[in-house]
């Protein structure tokens, strides 16, 4: 089991908060690693957090902008020592994507760049209104194709478009969200998977959020591993 990767997504701006999910998720069962998104980073007392963290941690801040841009804002990233993994828009582009996976290795080359693919917020007809002619899977396989061009290592994706990506790009790191436990509320999400199918759908490691962070943490924690030992 210690080789399956978890994230947990640590969506709030609250420190204390921040801290029990980290110390309550904190198993030698199997491997855990916090992810900041945007809330915690652009709050009062995150960026200065992450700056002296110990610890590898995610941060989910889904860069993307011109490439000059894009490379400004993670140049000021290098202060982060245990930042292992950092997110782009595979929508920015080809460009775009290889000048941040370029970048990234220069800062530190145990960096993870992972391409945003389709959020899994969204279904076909989200994104039918956004203009695209397009279904998500099929979109999904494009932007991997960039990502592998761009020599990131690896892609944000649902797990249901896992299983094609994994059988066209084997070495590829996959990462899905949308990870709910069985039962739980499926809230803001469309496209959603329970952790043992997302893992059957042969990802590298998947994020969770409210299904570890809601209620009691170590019990949550405790759910997980049981789930994903039957």
């Amino acid at each position: 089991m210690k080789n399956k990767i978890i994230f947990v997504a640590c969506d709030t701006s609250n420190l204390n908060q921040i801290k029990k999910i980290i110390k309550d998720t904190n198993t030698n069962k199997i491997k855990i690693i916090p992810k900041f998104g945007l809330q915690f980073f652009y709050s009062k007392h995150g960026r200065k957090f992450l700056e002296n963290f110990k610890s590898e941690f995610f941060l989910d801040v889904k860069l993307q902008d011109i490439p000059q841009t894009t490379l400004s804002a993670l140049d000021s990233l290098r202060d982060l020592k245990k930042l292992r993994y950092i997110t782009v828009h595979a929508s920015g582009g080809l460009e775009m994507l290889k000048a941040v996976a370029k970048k990234a290795k220069q800062i530190n080359k145990n960096i993870f760049v992972l391409g945003v693919s389709i959020l899994t917020s969204l279904n076909n007809k989200s994104i039918k209104d956004i203009g695209h002619t397009r279904t998500v899977k099929q979109l999904v396989l494009k932007q991997a194709s960039l990502i592998k061009k761009s020599r990131c290592e690896g892609i944000i994706c649902s797990p249901h478009e896992a299983k094609l990506i994994r059988k066209k790009y084997k070495d590829l790191f996959i990462l899905t969200p949308g990870i709910r436990l069985p039962g739980d509320n499926l809230n803001d999400q469309a496209r959603v998977m329970t952790p043992k199918a997302a893992f059957n759908n042969k990802v590298s490691g998947i994020v969770i959020g409210r299904s570890l962070t809601k209620g009691n943490i170590k019990y949550n924690v405790k759910k997980l591993i049981d789930h994903l030992s039957k």
